[in-house]
């Protein structure tokens, strides 16, 4: 099997690698020639997008967003383009839904099978290949393609058809972004209130508030440490695919809009490129407080 990964970022990169350790035959593309010579360092080959499409079997993406997913794969020359009916596109990046379905009808104009399979678990999970894939698509192109998933994720699951893979990932990020919030709140008030944030988050990570959220962004949060796993700006693109699929649905969304709001004021003074733990700056500047 031929496999192309259009898309070497912070998650892009690791999950390459982790395809290689796991035998896979791999090209590679990315607008970053430099992670595109650490990849084929590692044993990728390099080509262009429409070579990708013209040798692989299977081409995955890893991009930023709905607009970069359809520019790779229908835009002017793209992959789809040049890819050979029976072939079979998996989309990795986290993405509105209805322009998962969008993208899946079109290639179905050219006998193209496709999944949309958004992952959660950060640049940590991506590193070691533990990364939690939700998949949509057809259930005999999920089973075929599941083993290649499996080389970088710990739990691979179908949800649905075609959309429900973004729509189970927008669901994943709502509950961690009001969950990273009401944990920056819970912290404050212990800062406020004269109690050691340390000792409040080790006193309650193995009751029912614990989570595999807390336990990753507490320790970065009282560190002061900022460096992206999964920065701000792309979560607020997700809130933003989730407020607009809710607006499609019907479903309200008020917490989400309210996070939404606060990652937003810290997009806008500068910390757009901070892990979304970061939400906690907000907090010290209502606050004054220096640190946790």
């Amino acid at each position: 099997m031929k496999v192309g990964l259009i898309g070497l970022g912070i998650m892009g990169k690791p999950m390459a690698k982790n395809l290689l350790k796991a035998g896979y035959d791999l090209t590679v593309s990315d607008l970053n020639q430099a992670s595109v010579d650490e990849v084929v360092a590692a044993g990728a080959k390099s080509a262009t997008n429409a070579e990708i499409g013209e040798t692989c079997d299977v081409v995955l993406t890893m991009v930023p967003n709905s607009p970069q997913v359809k520019a790779v794969m229908l835009g002017e020359n793209g992959v789809a383009a040049h890819m050979k009916p029976g072939a079979v596109f998996i989309d990795m990046s986290s993405i509105n839904p209805v322009a998962s379905k969008e993208i899946a009808a079109e290639l179905a104009k050219k006998n193209i099978e496709m999944l949309d399979a958004p992952v959660s678990g950060g640049e940590p999970k991506a590193i070691d290949g533990t990364l939690s894939f939700m998949v949509g698509g057809k259930q005999e192109v999920f089973d075929q393609y599941k083993d290649l998933l499996g080389a970088m994720g710990a739990s691979v699951v179908r949800c649905g058809d075609v959309g429900a893979g973004n729509t189970t990932k927008l669901a994943n990020q709502i509950i961690v972004a009001c969950n990273i919030q009401a944990l920056s709140e819970a912290l404050t008030l212990a800062k406020m209130a004269g109690v050691e944030p340390q000792l409040v988050f080790e006193a309650i990570k193995g009751g029912l508030a614990g989570s595999t959220v807390m336990n990753a962004k507490a320790p970065m949060m009282i560190e002061g440490n900022d460096k992206p796993g999964f920065k701000i700006d792309l979560h607020i693109k997700d809130l933003n695919n989730a407020l607009d699929c809710a607006h499609t649905v019907g479903s309200p969304l008020p917490m989400t809009a309210a996070v939404q709001e606060i990652f937003q004021w810290l997009h806008n003074n500068g910390c757009g490129g901070d892990d979304h733990s970061s939400i906690i700056k907000y907090y010290k500047k209502l606050t004054g407080i220096e640190s946790l």
